[in-house]
């Protein structure tokens, strides 16, 4: 029977995963908040007597879903109004926003990725971090650059996106290099328009060809921004047998600080670096963000993750907090010790980015609160940055839409010294502080929002990317 079939949880309340961990345990209350979810959008199908997957896809299962995470919490951290759950038009107007999102973080893998003798375990790894909707995503190759564009560009809203890689050297292993990001880039230059795609380069910065490598990398592939992982022990060198691809830190004298140096002699003063996630690996920490800041005033440090590190029940890591001295060795908290230490506060040349960070505190509101109140009290309004890590957990717009109805309610706002997250913050967050940071035209970025994207994109799927890979990789 149509009424028998599945009613799909939101995004923010599935087991999801990146390439760089594995899925986060659901909580009871997690799963509580799910059942209820389905229970409300059966309900709104029954009273209009339609199948129930009619109201589980879009913006209704978000409003469903952070509805019942407010049940859970018992409080009304989403401002989301109950006939959200049942006609579309009013979730429209409950998530609508009025200016640009400029997602800094956003990947895909390249075909050749799925090839050779890991083919098999990146295989079950996408397979299990595919949300339960995703279902045209039956085969690897759906983690293209079609699937990219189509995800990025037409189930989000996204004005312009930032795209990246993880590190690596091995191709079976490594998501983009150098430059099939910068391929990317010039294909969507040429259907959408200039600056709706900008692309890192990646720089393992404690290998020598690569440290010299950079000013070629840069006349050739023009990055808006160079992109490290200072904790690289698990990955290998081009042959299973090789050496570890050791680590280092943004401080450290042989490899941090000549890094730094070369990439303010480039002029691509603009250095994204992953902090977080990292099982809590000492070279994962944000340690060295500080004195980094510190000793270059004229870079930006955009800090992927902000430190974050999933809860750990046995302590090693706690969920988000007030930050204070007993606090400040977790999680974000970290970053926030390590600017403090070295003179660096708000409005200056650290910015805090939320990518996976969002998704993962989503369920969790009241840590939430805290993440987003502590970034904004100790690196200021104007430096907080979206991310998403799209196109991990699929279309991003659930995360867009749940930004935009959450609140750091006003007794903590009073108790910790957060700022009220009003409308015109959420804009800066959402777009404007990385329209600033990266240099991208306001305006241009306005005209993408109402482009026919459509048109375009369907394009530049059915013309150039629905055969091989650009660079023949």
């Amino acid at each position: 029977m149509l009424a028998d079939r599945p009613v799909h949880d939101p995004v923010f309340l599935q087991p999801l995963h990146t390439d760089e961990y594995a899925p986060e345990p659901l909580r009871a209350e997690d799963r509580r908040a799910a059942a209820s979810s389905r229970d409300r959008l059966r309900d709104a199908a029954a009273r209009h007597h339609v199948e129930a997957r009619r109201y589980s896809s879009g913006r209704t299962t978000t409003a469903a879903g952070l509805l019942s995470i407010n049940a859970e919490a018992g409080h009304d951290y989403y401002q989301v109004p109950a006939e959200a759950v049942e006609d579309a038009a009013a979730a429209d107007a409950a998530f609508s926003g009025s200016t640009p999102v400029i997602d800094v973080q956003t990947h895909y893998l390249a075909p050749r990725a799925a090839q050779g003798h890991h083919a098999a375990v990146r295989r079950r790894i996408y397979e299990a971090l595919m949300p339960t909707w995703w279902t045209e995503l039956d085969d690897i190759t759906a983690f293209t650059a079609a699937d990219y564009v189509r995800n990025v560009f037409l189930e989000t809203e996204n004005s312009v996106a930032v795209l990246t890689s993880g590190p690596g050297h091995d191709p079976d292993n490594r998501n983009l290099f150098n430059d099939e990001m910068a391929a990317t880039k010039a294909l969507v230059d040429e259907y959408a328009g200039p600056g709706r795609l900008l692309n890192h380069v990646v720089v393992h910065a404690n290998f020598r060809d690569e440290y010299e490598a950079m000013e070629e990398w840069n006349d050739r592939y023009t990055p808006v921004g160079w992109k490290v992982y200072t904790h690289q022990e698990g990955l290998k060198s081009p042959t299973d047998s090789g050496p570890s691809m050791g680590s280092w830190m943004l401080d450290d004298q042989q490899f941090g600080q000549p890094f730094l140096e070369r990439a303010r002699s480039l002029g691509v003063p603009l250095v994204c670096v992953h902090k977080g996630i990292s099982q809590v690996a000492e070279n994962g920490s944000p340690r060295d963000i500080g004195p980094a800041a510190r000793a270059f005033p004229d870079l930006s440090f955009v800090v992927y993750h902000s430190g974050y590190e999933f809860p750990d029940p046995v302590g090693k890591s706690p969920d988000e907090a007030e930050y204070s001295d007993l606090s400040a060795s977790f999680g974000t908290n970290r970053l926030i010790r390590s600017a403090e230490e070295c003179g660096i506060g708000p409005g200056q040349n650290i910015y805090p980015e939320l990518g996976t960070t969002w998704f993962s505190l989503v369920r969790r509101p009241q840590a939430a609160a805290h993440f987003l109140g502590k970034m904004i009290k100790y690196f200021g309004e104007d430096n907080v940055i979206w991310g998403t890590d799209s196109i991990w957990y699929g279309s991003a717009q659930p995360l867009i839409d749940a930004f935009r109805a959450f609140q750091i309610p006003d007794d903590m706002c009073e108790k910790f010294g957060y700022a009220p997250l009003t409308t015109e913050v959420k804009q800066k967050i959402l777009g404007l502080n990385a329209a600033r940071l990266y240099k991208i035209d306001l305006g241009l970025a306005e005209q993408y929002r109402s482009d026919n994207r459509a048109d375009w994109a369907d394009r530049l799927v059915r013309e150039r990317l629905s055969g091989p890979f650009p660079l023949g990789r």
